[in-house]
């Protein structure tokens, strides 16, 4: 069944789209008139400690499970880093998500960073520097980082249709779903502290590699997310906040032991959800039921008692941790692609095997951005870049310069728009007429695509891969899930 709300393509200014937002009441901020060259608030230059970042424009992380079978880099791996220099972000927030070792992998074609891709990595690098120079002149305001992860509950590192779970506790919902029986083993404490010395390891390597910065991955219900939300898990790395919280102040506290002169960054989940599911007769998403999971021991920035509501009393606490540590940089993003994506990155189109969307993703965009914004004044002193913008597709330059301009946020992360339309805000700044054309619809093809094992991409906008044989594989895989 069709969504009842608007698709945003069917508005056709700017002014039916600030219309909308009141008629709704969305709180969404949102200029009418688009400033370019110097003045530009998305131009802006920005002081991340000590390092002037040259725009207010953050290429989030993007895996393209494009990796070879040993995790290394592809040419349309290299193809996309290309893009994402391209783009004129001046702050690249890890290129995409590389596993701390081979059994933490999401998909058999993630990239590993271990001694063995070292000089891949940084041949990645170089390319997105090479194209960043051509595109803008010169890379003496860049910041490029690597984000490092283990993907715990959701790890599939050997083949794409049999996974291989590294759990941190007993979850009553997600357990059921990953088909995880109640005897399964649960990672213990000394294993978790090998991980820690291998996100060590992987910091000194991306340092190596000529990275700026390492991201420690706390998102999207992966293992630094799901260790925040270990409530129910004893031992040193469960319970309390300063227990759930060891993993992460172990790893920066290896990692400084070694080079005090490596940036850290830390993107998070700042809020979650109880998981979602579809619903047989509308394909729309619901709440599971939680009839026997309340109070919910699971979640990290939710309400115990409702779980459908965010609590932000840990992320802050949270966020006083990263600052007291001397961490600079926080990236915040909500939920996991995999239990409630809506949240997460809000669409119009679901992935094939996913549910549309129960609210006005407009909804969504603005939940996060409100959440950014309330972090943001909390914590002045830390550079916050928002996630979740993707979705307001031709008007997002007009509510990303709002944003920079009102103190919502300090950057603009984008994701999949950069796979559709890289210089989107390049373009704006220079003062160029936006592409309709080749601007992100949130056709989710870039997910249902890795989910049946193929690359991720831009099959229905970017021609290298809506010619492909690949384009081809995913019409029969859709056609299938139909």
């Amino acid at each position: 069944m069709q969504p009842s709300y608007t698709h945003l393509g069917g508005l056709r200014d700017i002014e039916s789209f600030r219309r909308y937002l009141a008629e709704h009441q969305i709180n969404i901020p949102c200029d009418n008139k688009l400033i370019s060259g110097r003045t530009s608030p998305l131009a802006q230059p920005i002081d991340i400690g000590g390092t002037e970042v040259g725009n207010r424009i953050t290429a989030q992380p993007m895996e393209g499970w494009d990796g070879t079978p040993a995790g290394r880099p592809t040419e349309l791996t290299f193809r996309r880093w290309e893009r994402f220099g391209a783009s004129g972000a001046k702050l690249i927030w890890g290129g995409e998500a590389v596993a701390v070792r081979h059994d933490g992998r999401a998909n058999p074609n993630q990239l590993v960073i271990n001694k063995d891709s070292r000089d891949d990595l940084s041949r990645l690098r170089e390319t997105l520097v090479t194209a960043h120079k051509r595109s803008v002149g010169s890379d003496a305001d860049l910041m490029v980082g690597l984000q490092l992860t283990h993907s715990g509950r959701y790890s599939r590192p050997n083949a794409q249709d049999r996974p291989e779970p590294k759990i941190l506790y007993h979850h009553p919902i997600l357990d059921s779903r990953l088909n995880i029986p109640a005897n399964y083993p649960v990672i213990t404490d000394h294993e978790l502290k090998g991980i820690i010395e291998d996100f060590h390891n992987a910091a000194v390597i991306a340092k190596q590699a000529g990275f700026d910065f390492v991201d420690l991955k706390h998102c999207h219900g992966y293992l630094g997310h799901e260790l925040l939300s270990a409530h129910t898990r004893p031992g040193e790395f469960g319970g309390c906040f300063e227990n759930r919280t060891r993993f992460l102040r172990e790893i920066l506290s290896a990692i400084r032991a070694t080079d005090s002169t490596l940036s850290i960054a830390v993107r998070v989940s700042a809020f979650d959800t109880i998981p979602y599911r579809k619903q047989a007769a509308s394909a729309s998403g619901a709440p599971e039921v939680m009839d026997d999971v309340l109070p919910y021991r699971w979640g990290f920035g939710v309400n115990v008692d409702n779980p459908l509501e965010p609590d932000l009393s840990e992320p802050l606490e949270f966020l006083t941790l990263l600052r007291d540590l001397g961490v600079k940089l926080v990236n915040i993003s909500a939920g996991s692609p995999y239990y409630n994506p809506h949240i997460q990155r809000p669409a119009f189109y679901p992935p094939s095997d996913g549910y549309s969307s129960p609210e006005d993703p407009l909804v969504g965009v603005a939940r996060q951005m409100q959440i950014t914004r309330e972090l943001k004044q909390q914590f002045p002193e830390l550079v916050v870049v928002g996630s979740a913008y993707s979705y307001l597709q031709e008007f997002l330059p007009y509510v990303a310069q709002a944003a920079i301009r009102e103190g919502w946020t300090d950057c603009v992360g984008m994701g999949r728009m950069l796979l559709a339309c890289p210089s989107l805000l390049l373009d704006v700044i220079e003062g160029r007429t936006l592409q309709r054309k080749k601007v992100c619809r949130t056709f989710s093809d870039c997910t249902t695509a890795p989910r049946a094992g193929l690359p991720s991409g831009c099959y229905p906008l970017d021609p290298n891969y809506k010619h492909s044989s690949n384009a081809d594989r995913l019409k029969k895989v859709k056609a299938a899930l139909k």
